[in-house]
């Protein structure tokens, strides 16, 4: 069975992203779910979203989400924390719980054999959780270790700052694990609270790859979340920008300062997101290929490594950066980011570049689809952009349609060097706050 198991998570392995054939499914209650089928081993992937996450915390219950969903494996119907665990292993089954910003996320894998009571055993999860005194303290402990080390950690650190100038009380703006007196301070009726706001059938995407039919997963789809209530808690509005241009200092003991940078980003469904996307490769995505990698590190030996990412959320976009650099270089390094910015707003970039760009993220993506659970993660997350099944044959062809003019047109638009936020952690040499 463990060999089965293993094998199914490179069932699919290699496949150009076009041989994915995606049927789109609607179970007898109505419970939509995307499937790509593989009967050659019995096994099947199940990835689960639901839309909102830890945005849904309610005010003064920051932590909520992220800790309701870390119980749902401590104990629940007949079965205490050990039973579950016990049970679960039997099945030879997987589950993992998460949430993020957007979404409270389930991974599931089970053998075809076992699905039955695998599936029952996750049902159970999702419905009917204990949310025990002994689970909740013990996993409380397990958050505040997290939250202690994360105050020491100067790249959590910036991350933090930077989130709360760009987003301020917006729940974006403050960790998804809470802070040690709002997770202290939550009971086990903030537990379910959470758990009805967040799970719930009017904000859930599912997909299912591996060695199931569509008829088998509209049954399975029924059963499984029949028991969650039909709606969640309101949406919370969209996050205000907050970022300005400048320099924030948080004094931090240290030969080196971390620093996150960013300014706005660009939307997931805006016309010139592939633009942008191309063009942020070129700019800090590309690894050692990248402008900000050739001069920051190559040319002047700056930093070890820097890098830059859009980051369009549900409720925000932003386009950040980061990098490490010794105290006494920081300044120079900052100024260089900035003229880099600047010098791409105004002019572009290559068609080498440009080419180079559009030969890696062409030819990188087929290799995302590397196994049934790494599928059906890229299934659920379409789903949750609002792309259609369509998109793994067609994303490529978005890519090469990009042209210079392209580029150089969305380069002008988003890029504003005098807009970057910095947020340094460290003691840098000669660089002053501007906030």
């Amino acid at each position: 069975m463990r060999f089965l198991f293993a094998a199914g998570l490179s069932l699919l392995g290699a496949l150009p992203a076009g041989a994915v054939d995606i049927r789109e499914v609607t179970s007898p209650g109505g419970i939509h779910a995307w499937l790509v089928e593989e009967h050659s081993i019995p096994f099947t992937a199940l990835e689960l979203r639901f839309e909102g996450g830890t945005s849904l915390d309610a005010p003064g219950k920051r932590g909520a989400t992220l800790l309701m969903m870390a119980l749902l494996e401590e104990g629940s119907g007949a079965l205490d924390s050990q039973g579950f665990a016990e049970a679960r292993e039997r099945l030879a089954a997987s589950f993992e719980f998460d949430a993020h910003d957007d979404a409270a996320t389930v991974s599931a894998k089970m053998l075809t054999e076992n699905r039955g009571e695998a599936v029952a055993l996750l049902k159970q999860a999702l419905t009917d959780p204990h949310f025990d005194a002994e689970a909740i303290d013990r996993v409380k402990g397990q958050v505040a270790s997290i939250i202690r080390s994360n105050e020491k950690d100067p790249g959590e650190i910036a991350t933090r700052a930077f989130d709360g100038l760009a987003f301020g009380a917006h729940p974006y703006g403050s960790s998804r694990y809470g802070t040690l007196d709002s997770v202290a301070g939550l009971t086990r009726d903030d537990l379910l609270a959470a758990k009805a706001a967040v799970l719930a059938r009017d904000r859930l995407f599912v997909a299912a790859v591996g060695d199931i039919g569509a008829e088998e997963l509209g049954t399975m789809l029924d059963d499984l979340f029949g028991g969650l209530p039909e709606k969640g808690a309101p949406m919370p509005p969209r996050a205000e920008m907050g970022l300005s241009g400048g320099v924030s200092i948080i004094d931090y003991a240290s030969p080196q300062s971390v620093v996150m940078f960013g300014q706005a980003g660009i939307k997931r469904d805006d016309p010139d997101f592939y633009a942008a996307y191309v063009l942020n490769h070129i700019l800090g995505g590309g690894g050692f290929a990248a402008r900000l990698m050739d001069e920051v590190r190559e040319k002047r030996g700056l930093t070890y490594g820097i890098s830059s990412w859009l980051s369009p959320m549900d409720l925000a976009e932003t386009w950040q950066g980061s990098f490490a650099s010794a105290n006494e270089k920081v300044a120079e390094a900052v100024q260089v980011v900035r003229d880099v910015w600047a010098k791409v707003a105004a002019e572009g970039v290559t068609e080498a570049e440009l080419d180079a760009a559009k030969t890696y993220l062409t030819g990188s993506y087929p290799l995302r689809f590397d196994g049934n659970g790494p599928i059906a993660n890229i299934l659920v997350g379409m789903q949750s952009e609002r792309l259609p099944a369509s998109y793994v044959n067609d994303r490529n062809a978005y890519i090469e349609a990009v042209t210079p003019d392209d580029i150089t047109r969305v380069a002008k638009r988003l890029m504003d060097a005098g807009a970057l936020r910095f947020v340094v952690v460290g003691q840098p040499v000669g660089l002053t706050a501007t906030d």
